[in-house]
C-alpha cells in the first residue's frame, strides 16, 4: 500500500514538474530530421524525445528479457533430460558388485 502511494506521489511529481517545464519554455524549436523539418515547443520536442528514448528502452529490454527466457527454457529442458538419465542409471543394478 504504501509503495502504491509512493508511486502516485511520484508521478505526480513528475506531472507538475512537466507543466512547470512546459510553462517556462513556450519556445519554437526547428528539429531537422534529415528528410523534413518540424517546427514545435521545446516542451513538446523534449516530451517526445523522452517517450522515444523510454520506448526503445522498453523494447530492448523486452528483447532481452525473450533471450534470457529463451536460455532458460533450454537449459530447463537440458536439466530435465539429465535427471532422467541418471534416474534410469541408478535404477541399473551394480555389475561389480562382487
Amino acid at each position: 500500500m504504501l509503495k502504491k502511494a509512493g508511486l502516485i506521489v511520484f508521478l505526480l511529481l513528475i506531472f507538475g514538474v512537466m507543466i512547470v517545464f512546459s510553462y517556462l519554455n513556450t519556445g519554437d524549436v526547428e528539429v531537422n530530421l534529415a528528410f523534413f523539418s518540424v517546427s514545435t515547443s521545446v516542451s513538446i520536442a523534449f516530451t517526445v524525445t523522452l517517450a522515444l528514448g523510454w520506448l526503445l528502452g522498453v523494447v530492448s529490454m523486452g528483447l532481452y528479457a525473450l533471450r534470457i527466457a529463451n536460455e532458460r527454457r533450454t537449459l530447463r529442458r537440458a536439466l530435465r533430460i539429465s535427471e532422467s538419465e541418471i534416474s534410469s542409471l541408478r535404477s541399473l543394478p551394480l555389475s561389480d558388485a562382487d
